[in-house]
């Protein structure tokens, strides 16, 4: 089965890049969800807990029980609020309020422009009075930036709108919230001493989206996905290759079959404007399910060292490289 490498070193080298800009690694809650950006939650958490960082962000209370062991404190993204020692749990609605359970320690999301999740501002008021009617412990208030990593003066805007809100909270009484708006591309565009706390996503594995124009620290990729050879053959010139055969051998040549498909969460979409591996390599005619076919005789090739430079052959974005393969393909730590 194919595989992937988890390369610590460059781990630890991302987090202690954003540790000195931050001012502190306490400030960091790596961000965790989606099977840790396609990393593996269990390995990247014990990553995260043998660097000293003591706080993870995911998307649900499955995910937070899986890793409660490493961490002090666990924000949940997207699950009902209950009571746990551990673990906060976002309020992104009036709904999500009244469905907590009493007496369970909640963060409110607000929405300052990105207008997915949050309450709105004008609800900020109804939604303060209900968290206290229902007895809920809220720590902080949080917003998401939509234009972060975009040339844009979006962000001053929503930065403004959550500074109200801050100013807002404080009037309505409440002390010792915590305030976070800082995502991996606020932390590299904005000086982020300041901030309670910084959600530390992709730039954690390795990737800024920013534009060029900015100044951005120097990240190393952390994960590399590799494919295991099951069969080689002599093919004539003239041979077809894969389903409906839509590789045609320009000459005669040797092609090995490697044991990745979209079965493994590798697009078949590649096919059809031929992928090239880390290794220089072009994938010969269609994705199969579990199978790539490409022009070489070695055991093991590497298909992807840095998913932001595969996402610009495919049309898509870093995350959806990471995120997309399967929990199932094992996944392995090197130094």
């Amino acid at each position: 089965m194919a595989f992937i490498k988890i390369n610590r070193e460059n781990f630890f080298h991302n987090i202690q890049q954003f540790s000195i800009k931050c001012g502190s690694k306490e400030k960091i809650a790596i961000v965790l969800k989606d099977n840790a950006y396609g990393h593996g939650l269990d390995i990247m958490a014990t990553l995260s807990f043998k660097f000293g960082l003591t706080q993870a962000v995911v998307r649900t209370y499955s995910e937070a029980k899986q890793i409660k062991q490493y961490f002090k404190q666990i924000l949940i993204l997207g699950d009902r609020a209950i009571v746990d020692a551990k673990c906060s749990f976002t309020l992104n609605s009036l709904d999500d309020i009244l469905l907590a359970q009493k007496g369970s320690t909640v963060e409110l999301k607000v929405d300052t422009g990105m207008h997915r999740n949050g309450i709105s501002i004008d609800k900020l008021e109804e939604a303060l009075q209900l968290i206290t009617q229902q007895q809920l412990n809220l720590i902080g208030v949080m917003t998401h930036n939509r234009s972060a990593d975009e040339l844009s003066s979006e962000l001053f805007w929503q930065q403004k709108q959550f500074k109200y809100i801050k100013e807002r909270i404080k009037d309505f009484g409440f002390k010792g919230i915590r305030f976070h708006s800082f995502n991996s591309a606020t932390a590299l565009r904005l000086d982020c001493k300041n901030e309670d706390l910084i959600r530390l996503g992709i730039g954690a594995y390795g990737y800024s989206e920013l534009p060029k124009v900015y100044n951005s620290l120097k990240l190393k990729p952390v994960l590399s996905l590799w494919a295991n050879k099951v069969s080689t053959r002599v093919l004539k010139k003239g041979s077809r290759v894969g389903y409906g055969g839509t590789y045609i051998a320009p000459y005669d040549m040797i092609v090995s079959t490697y044991d990745l498909g979209y079965g493994d969460g590798w697009m078949r979409s590649n096919s059809f404007k031929p992928f090239i591996t880390a290794e220089g390599l072009p994938i010969l005619g269609r994705v199969s399910m579990d199978y790539i076919s490409l022009e070489i005789d070695k055991d093991e090739v590497c298909i992807v060292d840095n998913a932001q430079n595969a996402s610009k052959q495919i049309g898509t974005i870093s995350y959806e490289i990471m995120t997309q393969l399967s929990h199932n393909i094992p996944r392995f730590i090197i130094s």
